[in-house]
């Protein structure tokens, strides 16, 4: 079985073989720059390990890997657009970069070619299955995006609603990257459709983590600053169970800070008086016991193929652990 630095490897070579050079470059050459701007590519990944978990030889994946990557940026180009973000991965975005225009038009380019590359598969017996979830796969994440941003002007989203945001938006493109892998590697479909939960329950168990790193996280690990989501008055599971628990006082010191407009706001105040109100009320603490909890169906789900023998799963294991940064 490779590793993923092999993987990875193996993906990046497929990924500069296949590079858009044809014309007109004005509607190419955003979708390469995006693609080209860095990115841990983990979602490619997991459609090569999740073919070469099952014997499969993992280039048989390489088209869904090419889908699952081009559909992953699709997507964030034109989430840039919407939260008119002027940088990605460190770079200027896209529609920064170029135009607006040109971002909308690539990233419509962007989806359309990602279904070319699944159809490039070479076992056609089971493209309509995988079309038909990629298709599902795809309009529960616009659904996600639609609820987050819905989010912004709800006061009153529940923590319910909340995760099944993020398991769309997030944890649904992971799921389909391993059961896609699986299938074309080779595993019933049953085997696949368990690896696909195990990518849905780390997905939504990495989200919580994104949530926590954000307030709690070393800037120097993490990658960003922190309290960026408080600072954006954004809806996370820290925020959402801290309206939960908190008392009259606490809970007017969060209207104050997590519902008035961003204009004029002291944002190191902000940041600093929601982050306590977060230590003082353990919901750091709450995040980490979900985090967990999602975690632990993964390894559930892992545990019940019976196709994958214990090294294997071994293997699945210390992957998923090592991506949340757990040391048990």
């Amino acid at each position: 079985m490779k590793s993923f630095t092999e993987l990875n490897q193996l993906f990046q070579q497929y990924l500069t073989q296949n590079a858009f050079s044809q014309s007109p470059t004005t509607l190419y050459e955003p979708i390469n720059y995006i693609l080209n701007i860095g990115g841990k590519r983990l979602r490619p990944l997991l459609a090569l390990r999740g073919c070469n978990l099952f014997d499969g030889a993992a280039e048989k994946a390489l088209p869904v890997a090419m889908a699952v990557e081009i559909f992953h940026n699709f997507t964030l180009l034109h989430d840039d657009i919407m939260d008119n973000a002027p940088l990605r991965r460190g770079q200027p975005t896209v529609h920064t970069q170029y135009s607006v225009n040109a971002g909308i038009l690539s990233g419509d380019a962007m989806l359309l070619y990602a279904y070319q590359y699944l159809m490039k598969i070479d076992n056609k017996l089971i493209l309509p299955e995988l079309m038909t979830s990629f298709t599902r796969m795809g309009i529960e994440v616009c659904e996600g995006q639609q609820h987050d941003m819905d989010f912004e002007t709800n006061p009153s989203v529940t923590i319910p609603q909340y995760l099944k945001m993020i398991e769309y938006k997030t944890a649904v493109l992971l799921a389909f990257a391993f059961q896609a892998g699986a299938l074309i590697g080779g595993a019933s479909r049953r085997a696949a459709a368990q690896m696909g939960e195990f990518g849905r329950n780390v997905g939504v168990a990495f989200q919580i983590q994104d949530d926590i790193l954000d307030t709690y996280g070393d800037p120097a690990v993490f990658g960003k600053k922190v309290g960026g989501d408080i600072a954006q008055n954004k809806k996370t599971y820290l925020l959402l169970r801290a309206w939960e628990r908190a008392d009259v006082e606490q809970r007017r010191q969060l209207d104050r800070w997590m519902l008035a407009p961003l204009e004029g706001m002291d944002e190191m105040a902000k940041i600093d008086t929601v982050k306590g109100i977060f230590t003082d009320l353990g919901v750091r603490q709450d995040a980490e016991k979900v985090m967990n909890l999602y975690l632990e169906r993964a390894f559930d789900a892992l545990e019940d193929i019976r196709e994958l023998n214990f090294g294997k799963k071994e293997v699945m294991r210390d992957w998923a652990t090592e991506l949340m940064g757990r040391t048990v």
